[in-house]
């Protein structure tokens, strides 16, 4: 779920439930605030063992602080009711492995523009294979990347252990994984690395393990100062990244016809498949050709897909799709007086691909270049 935000051992396996909990842990029932979608993502350090909501409470605190527009996704769902947003994918006891086995699914069904990853702790507690638990960290960041490839991926190097072999532990897991983020960096990819295990001592540990509320605070400033230094990854203060211009008034339902073509926009096959790439064809009525504009600025086919900006991206060439409606920016359009559909995230113009007026060409994101290819008009 998300609220729009504007001023708004001790233990073998991390996360064995607690007997008090401010808000009972459970599945989330999300709905977004067209913020940006940031992904809380690893073990019961992320879900908040021991202080229900963990880092979130103090890292949701200074985003309303900034003024910062954000909407924290994820299939978990827990916390007190000062934290105004509690979705998350912090599952209590996992390791990495586990991770990586449900993160393709996690992550196309939630379409996280930022994903909050620490994770590793329970490889180490359950001596799991921990000399190879820097290899399974690189693979599950892949798998993130190569999934949602525009996204801000935050890496933290994970926070200490009481016991004195299980820290020498971290310490070793954590000197592993400068190497894997800077060797991500170098193939292209958006991942951060974040120090999170010099905020923290074995004094803010309330078990040995999880931190204290203090402890956790500390998780939430590394955050929120990492998420500040790379631009996008949250917005901007004050409009969650994107202004929202006014659309132009005009019919709500029907067909989006190429001026230039002559054309409908069309979901190829009358598909309701995720990620299908919309194309031009001849007009005939039929339901995969008819549009309606929504009050939050969607556009809607089959009453329930939206078209999507592919992977939230922001550049030329963005393939442009339906997907399950989420309410995010990359599926907000601007229907313009000057007859151009343009995205509130990017700023790009809905476009035939290479000024194509074939049945079969697709539409992508373009430089708004007043060309024909990039008018629409609606029936």
């Amino acid at each position: 779920m998300g609220m729009r935000v504007r001023w708004l051992a001790a233990v073998a396996a991390v996360g064995l439930a607690v007997s008090a909990v401010v808000t009972a842990a459970g599945t989330a029932s999300a709905e977004s605030n067209g913020g940006v979608r940031v992904m809380p993502l690893g073990d019961s350090i992320t879900e908040g063992t021991q202080i229900p909501g963990g880092y979130r409470i103090g890292l949701w605190q200074r985003l309303v602080n900034g003024r910062y527009t954000v909407d924290f996704v994820g299939s978990q769902f827990n916390g007190p009711t000062s934290l105004g947003d509690r979705d998350h994918q912090g599952h209590p006891g996992w390791r990495i492995d586990q991770i990586d086995a449900n993160i393709v699914n996690w992550l196309n069904t939630q379409r996280p523009q930022t994903v909050l990853l620490h994770i590793g702790t329970n490889d180490i507690l359950q001596n799991y294979n921990v000399s190879s638990a820097p290899n399974r960290l690189s693979t599950l960041i892949d798998r993130i990347t190569n999934t949602v490839p525009n996204a801000e991926v935050f890496v933290a190097q994970i926070i200490t252990l009481s016991n004195t072999n299980q820290a020498a532990a971290v310490r070793t897991f954590n000197a592993a994984i400068p190497g894997i983020v800077q060797s991500k960096v170098n193939a292209g990819k958006r991942v951060h690395l974040v120090n999170m295990h010099a905020a923290l001592t074995t004094g803010d540990l309330i078990d040995g393990v999880h931190p204290t509320a203090n402890g956790y605070d500390k998780m939430a400033a590394v955050w929120y100062n990492a998420l500040q230094s790379v631009p996008g990854s949250i917005g901007t203060p004050g409009n969650g990244g994107t202004p929202t211009p006014t659309p132009t008034p005009g019919p709500t339902n029907g067909a989006i016809v190429g001026n230039q073509s002559g054309r409908c926009v069309d979901v190829p096959g009358y598909s309701t498949a995720n990620s299908t790439q919309l194309q031009l064809w001849d007009c005939h009525g039929g339901t995969n050709q008819q549009w309606s504009y929504t009050s939050g600025r969607a556009l809607t086919v089959y009453g329930n897909k939206c078209l999507d900006a592919e992977g939230y991206g922001t550049s030329p060439g963005t393939r442009v799709t339906i997907y399950d409606c989420h309410g995010a920016t990359n599926q907000q359009w601007n229907v313009n007086a000057n007859g151009t559909i343009t995205g509130v995230q990017s700023g790009l113009c809905l476009d035939a691909n290479g000024g194509g007026t074939a049945n079969g060409t697709r539409l992508v994101l373009w430089t708004c270049n007043g060309q024909a290819n990039q008018q629409w008009s609606r029936r």
